[in-house]
């Protein structure tokens, strides 16, 4: 399942104003990775999504997360349910 380019479209533009809150300049000022859990400098992290908004995500703080450019780039367009069920 794909998302269509207009979600996109409308997602990428909330996520580049998230970025700009006093929310995710904590998030990145606390420095770790959602998911390797290791300490970065805050320039070192990217903006990820968890579920992609490929995948019918959404730009919201419950969908959003600091992560480091190998994890997330490990993570690509999967899903939590996905990462699960690799770890099976």
């Amino acid at each position: 399942m794909t998302a269509d380019p207009a979600h996109i479209s409308r997602e990428r533009e909330k996520a580049r104003k998230l970025r700009k809150t006093q929310w995710w300049l904590t998030k990145l000022n606390q420095g770790l990775c959602h998911y390797c859990g290791q300490k970065f400098a805050p320039k070192e992290l990217t903006m990820d999504h968890v579920v992609p908004l490929a995948r019918g995500g959404a730009s919201t703080q419950g969908n959003i997360v600091p992560a480091c450019k190998d994890c997330n780039a490990k993570k690509k367009l999967t899903t939590p349910a996905e990462e699960l069920l690799k770890k099976l």
